[in-house]
């Protein structure tokens, strides 16, 4: 199944399978996420769905159940 995943401030947009790595899907579309430890700990790869959520990316994939996705990518000047 084809997830579209649509990359928040620059309104990026790429087609993503279900189960693929978010850090993965986002440099297929040339968004930078930084990263840290990537283990999650660290909180350097810290994005918000468009429902509110908070995750890290290092850690998540594309979840099954949706046809999109929006990805609201922070910017902290510390990554």
């Amino acid at each position: 199944m084809t997830i579209s995943v649509r990359f928040l401030p620059d309104d990026i947009t790429v087609d993503a399978k279900v189960g693929e790595p978010l850090l993965e899907v986002a440099e297929r579309a040339g968004v930078f996420i930084p990263t840290g430890c990537l283990m999650g700990s660290c909180h350097a790869c810290t994005v918000e769905l468009g429902n509110g959520d908070v995750i890290r990316a290092c850690i998540s994939s594309i979840l099954p159940g949706r046809t999109e996705m929006t990805i609201n990518l922070y910017s902290d000047p510390t990554w």
